[in-house]
């Protein structure tokens, strides 16, 4: 190399450009996939909807009320495995081929179980969540019993130690939503589509997210907002939110593979 030569600046092969505003692409065809036959779409919204149903009024009737928040951010850590089917809706009307409920429900990956890999990884990053979430609490308020929902609220926003508490883990939580999201946001989509296995999918992912971070942070965001908005309408929201989000990663997929 001479000396007048340029020296090109380096450029990740996953790195992709795409500008913030790419989201609205995603969610539109997110939301053009899910009109195009929106019963098994909505069938499937309404099954993720009752399961979390089921889930609250188990933590209720045994007791476990305490860890309902953590719980509730939890979703978002295991939702991308959750919402497997839906990148199969996406990935058959892409092909111009008929997706339905039975297909959606029993999804052949190309990857075979690989994808229960990181399906089983994302559990085990939820419980650790919650447990770490009880830990939180208990170095902050001592371990006691939790006051009920109904006395958390002057507890958390009404004292200086509950704002810290809060601080505290949202900063925790977040961390572990932006590890899960990094090592998912591609790679369950890219194991139902190609034949690799779930360490390679999972690099894949981070590497992509890592190079593409504003469009990552902005479509995180969304996520983000879709999940408030859920919570906010005691999760009825979900029923199209979460097909519309679910059919919209595949196109982020689709644009970042």
């Amino acid at each position: 190399m001479g000396p007048n030569d340029i020296v090109e600046p380096y450029a990740s092969p996953r790195a992709r450009h795409l500008p913030p505003a790419t989201v609205f692409q995603w969610l539109r065809k997110g939301w053009q996939t899910l009109i195009v036959d929106p019963v098994p779409s909505l069938i499937y919204g309404v099954g993720v909807f009752l399961v979390s149903v089921v889930v609250i009024w188990t933590l209720f009737t045994f007791g476990y009320d305490y860890i309902l928040f953590p719980a509730l951010a939890g979703f978002m850590v295991v939702a991308p495995f959750l919402a497997i089917g839906l990148y199969e809706k996406a990935r058959l009307t892409d092909a111009g081929e008929k997706a339905t409920l039975v297909k959606m429900l029993f999804v052949r990956p190309a990857s075979g179980a690989q994808v229960l890999f990181i399906g089983v990884l994302l559990m085990l990053l939820m419980a650790t969540w919650m447990r770490a979430a009880v830990i939180v609490y208990a170095l902050f308020f001592g371990v006691r019993p939790f006051p009920g929902l109904d006395d958390i609220a002057p507890m958390l926003f009404g004292t200086p130690t509950g704002w810290a508490m809060l601080l505290t883990g949202c900063v925790i939580g977040g961390l572990f939503a932006a590890f899960s999201f990094a090592i998912a946001v591609i790679s369950i989509p890219m194991l139902l589509d190609q034949r690799l296995d779930a360490f390679t999918a999972m690099g894949t992912s981070i590497a992509t997210a890592w190079n593409n971070l504003p469009v990552m942070i902005a479509w995180g965001f969304v996520v983000l907002c879709a999940f408030l908005l859920s919570v906010l309408t005691v999760g009825v929201a979900m029923i199209v939110l979460f097909p519309v989000i679910g059919h919209a990663t595949w196109y982020v997929y689709q644009d970042m593979k």
